[in-house]
């Protein structure tokens, strides 16, 4: 039996495969991306401070509440004058979570308030949340490192 050493002088590769498999990672690293920011408003900067550090972990139910610095609050994209504006919103979110079987005093409400803003305000925000029902709030700001 003999065998031919010589093979087909050009051999040509199919790269099909390989770019599908690329596409497909690249789709399942975008789903795995944190959107943790997604709420971020860029026309809220937060204060900075050395205490801040990142939550040991996510929200399991988190809502967000904005605050500019004129005082106007910013929740699911609404622009709203004050604090009290917010409370329909609030008894929106607590419906929902109460159509999951799931209870407004576990849901965390995060205040993304501007380092300018008075903190009156933030105060009435949390009244106004907890007349609604809800306990649980974190406060954001933008971790310094101190050296």
């Amino acid at each position: 039996m003999k065998i031919n050493a010589r093979g087909p002088e050009f051999v040509e590769l199919d790269y099909t495969p390989m770019i599908d498999m690329t596409f497909q990672l690249i789709a399942f690293f975008m789903i795995l991306i944190n959107f943790s920011d997604a709420e971020a408003d860029e026309r809220v900067q937060l204060p900075s401070s050395t205490l801040a550090k990142p939550p040991d972990s996510s929200a399991e139910t988190p809502i967000y509440i904005q605050m500019m610095r004129d005082g106007r609050l910013i929740m699911n994209t609404q622009v709203l004058a004050d604090p009290e504006a917010i409370r329909p919103f609030l008894k929106a979110e607590k419906y929902l979570l109460q159509t999951k079987n799931q209870s407004e005093k576990n849901a965390t409400i995060i205040i993304r308030a501007h380092k300018d803003a008075k903190t009156g305000m933030v105060q009435k925000i949390i009244k106004v949340c907890q007349e609604v029902g809800f306990e649980k709030f974190t406060l954001r700001a933008k971790s310094e490192v101190g050296y």
